[in-house]
C-alpha cells in the first residue's frame, strides 16, 4: 500500500485581472495527484482555467515543514 505524502505546489495564476502567485500544501501519493488537486481547487475558488494557471514548482515535504493546521492534524494522526 502507498504512503501518502506532502506536496508543496507553487506558482502563478494569469487571468485578465487577477496577476498573483500562490503557493498550496496538499496531500497525495503522487506529484500528479497533488498537480490536479491544486487546478480542481483553484479553479473552483476563483474561477480561473487551467491554461491561466502556470506551476512553477512541486516539491514534497516533510509534516513539520507544512504550515497548514489541517494537514499536521491529518499526519499526526496517521503516524
Amino acid at each position: 500500500m502507498s504512503k501518502v505524502k506532502i506536496f508543496r505546489v507553487s506558482g502563478k495564476i494569469a487571468k485578465a485581472r487577477l496577476h498573483t502567485t500562490f503557493q498550496k500544501e496538499t496531500r497525495a501519493l503522487k506529484p500528479e495527484d497533488a498537480l490536479e488537486k491544486v487546478y480542481k481547487e483553484i479553479g473552483s475558488k476563483h474561477r480561473v482555467k487551467r491554461f491561466e494557471i502556470k506551476i512553477l514548482k512541486v516539491e514534497e515535504i516533510s509534516a513539520e515543514e507544512t504550515k497548514s493546521p489541517v494537514i499536521k492534524k491529518l499526519s499526526a494522526e496517521e503516524g
